[in-house]
């Protein structure tokens, strides 16, 4: 991830994280040299694989990586100073990239939906078959073409038939970066097709020092830190949200159940169904599922086998309404509501089944 992200005001962008600089302005990473030198080794052998998935948990620097790995390929002058794969931040090319203005590179990623105002919940297959026109012309700068895909698990069935084809067939001096947070839910032919470089969450110390360098107080960064599980993203997102007081009430309500109070419930579900509260909504889900996460490990080593399933029949129900409130617009507050009552039942029935055995 990240060492530096300057606090610029960018418009919301769906592969930025609060808190976050875009990964395109982003020249500084830790905790992924091997996958860096994999990567360099090949460029260098001139048998460089046509397509590279970067996989692993959100927020852990994959985005960096992939435009790292590009402004390599593009010819970006590099500086060994920023690691491996570094490049000058003063580059035309790193200033192209980075104004999404370089004729060799695609990004794609969700397109923005001018009828609700807000960024859509798939990669379509309009936008996939913008690859196409970069492929099948010559490169503007005489070299390589890049298209980068963040990410590869919000591609639609039809997009992903359309990437599969280029995947088949590609061009000579062609490059597709894959980022994927589950790459286990991709078609077998895309993963097939890909060199995978499989990505680690950070160390905790590394994490927090990160955190900090972004401006954070050691407190909020070392809690931030634990939360996130190695992924500085979700770290800098949980400072940016702040997400230790969304934290507090998350643990509230699967602590104490309905005892927290229907009030309270529909107060926070209408807070967070705000316009502005999206970067908050999507940590609430988040921060909801590392706190279920807890007690199915606390309930793992003890003989509750009832409470175990439910717990993971909670988590998974969970997931589905989460990906289902952005895809099919749903509203946020009744979804929102609607999941604390799901966990309010869950943790009334284990706690009923503790007091009867």
């Amino acid at each position: 991830m990240s060492a530096k992200a300057e606090p610029v005001d960018y418009p919301e962008e769906p592969d930025r994280a609060p808190g976050c600089a875009s990964p395109r302005e982003t020249y500084d990473l830790y905790g992924h040299e091997a996958g860096e030198h994999l990567f360099d080794r090949a460029f260098q052998s001139g048998h460089l694989h046509h397509a590279w998935l970067l996989a692993g948990p959100r927020g852990i620097g994959k985005a960096t990586l992939a435009y790292r790995m590009a402004r390599r390929v593009l010819g970006a002058r590099t500086d060994t100073a920023r690691g491996i794969l570094g490049s000058d931040p003063t580059d035309p090319v790193c200033h192209r990239i980075a104004a999404m203005s370089h004729g060799d590179l695609l990004t794609l990623r969700r397109p923005f939906d001018d009828k609700r105002k807000r960024w859509r919940a798939e990669i379509t297959v309009e936008e996939a078959r913008r690859m196409a026109a970069l492929y099948h012309t010559r490169a503007g700068e005489g070299g390589w073409r890049v298209c980068i895909i963040d990410t590869a698990d919000e591609l639609n069935l039809n997009a992903a038939n359309a990437l599969l084809k280029m995947l088949e067939e590609p061009p000579a001096r062609a490059l597709i970066i894959l980022i994927a947070h589950a790459p286990g839910r991709l078609p077998v032919t895309i993963r097939s097709r890909c060199r995978q470089l499989d990505l680690r969450p950070l160390d905790e110390e590394t994490t927090t020092k990160i955190v900090i360098s972004h401006g954070a107080g050691e407190k909020a960064a070392r809690l931030a830190s634990t939360l996130s599980a190695g992924s500085p993203g979700r770290a800098l997102a949980l400072v940016a949200a702040d997400g230790a007081s969304l934290w507090s009430e998350v643990d509230k309500i699967v602590s104490q159940g309905p005892r927290a109070g229907q009030g309270a419930a529909l107060a926070l579900a209408r807070r967070l169904a705000m316009l502005k509260a999206a970067p908050q909504r999507k940590l609430f889900f988040e921060l909801l599922l590392m706190r279920i996460e807890q007690e199915i490990r606390a309930h793992c080593t003890g003989a509750e086998p009832f409470a175990l399933e439910r717990w993971f029949d909670l988590r998974d129900g969970l997931q589905s309404l989460a990906r289902d409130m952005e895809r099919l617009y749903l509203d946020p507050a009744q979804v929102i509501n609607h999941a604390i009552q799901d966990t309010w039942r869950t943790a009334s029935m284990h706690r009923l089944k503790t007091q009867e055995s």
